[in-house]
């Protein structure tokens, strides 16, 4: 059984998590008669990860995350800012998403060949294809944590909360200054920040 677990934090509106999920479908079509004839089956599983309980749980270090049989097909992890509404923090602050590198260029979503070079590497070479893990334990990446904190203060916004801390929004300026000390409430912000 080939397992190809694709993570990610936005398929509706991150242009990176759908050109991911493209590309993976593409690779697939190609190989799968391949993988077929090679004697193993292919179960794909695609996690909306929606929760910082959730990515700790599956050990999420960057959106969008493709792994073959447990292991990330991206031998480095890259990322960079690309300024979509959809990876804030929830408050306005820009979040990393991941970049592929492939052959030594760097893609905003991963090539179908690299796709294509991880499953193929793992059908015919199986448990003997080894690759250092990690011994450290696992800790929610610093980017994923103010997105996943954000999306929460996000959340309180549309229930009338604000998206400051309660100590933070009562402290910051009188009522009657609000607007002027703090800004005005836009969209997803408060304005406290």
């Amino acid at each position: 059984m080939l397992r190809i677990d694709f993570l990610f934090l936005d398929l509706t509106a991150c242009t990176r998590c759908r050109g991911t999920e493209r590309s993976l479908e593409s690779a697939l079509e190609v190989v799968r008669d391949v993988v077929t004839a090679a004697g193993s089956e292919v179960e794909v599983n695609k996690v909306h990860v929606e929760s910082a309980a959730q990515a700790r749980q599956l050990g999420l270090v960057s959106s969008p995350t493709i792994r073959v049989n447990g292991r990330d097909i991206a031998l480095e992890l890259r990322e960079s800012s690309y300024g979509s509404e959809v990876c804030t923090d929830g408050c306005g602050e820009s979040i990393d998403c991941r970049v592929w590198v492939h052959r030594g260029r760097e893609h905003t979503e991963p090539p179908v060949e690299m796709i294509l070079d991880a499953i193929l590497r793992e059908v015919y070479g199986g448990s003997a294809v080894q690759r250092e893990r990690a011994s450290d334990p696992y800790e929610l990446p610093e980017n994923l944590e103010r997105f996943f904190a954000g999306k929460a203060m996000a959340l309180a916004v549309t229930e009338g909360a604000g998206c400051c801390p309660p100590a933070e929004r009562f402290s910051c300026c009188e009522a009657e200054d609000k607007a002027e000390c703090c800004g005005t409430a836009t969209g997803m912000q408060c304005g406290c920040r």
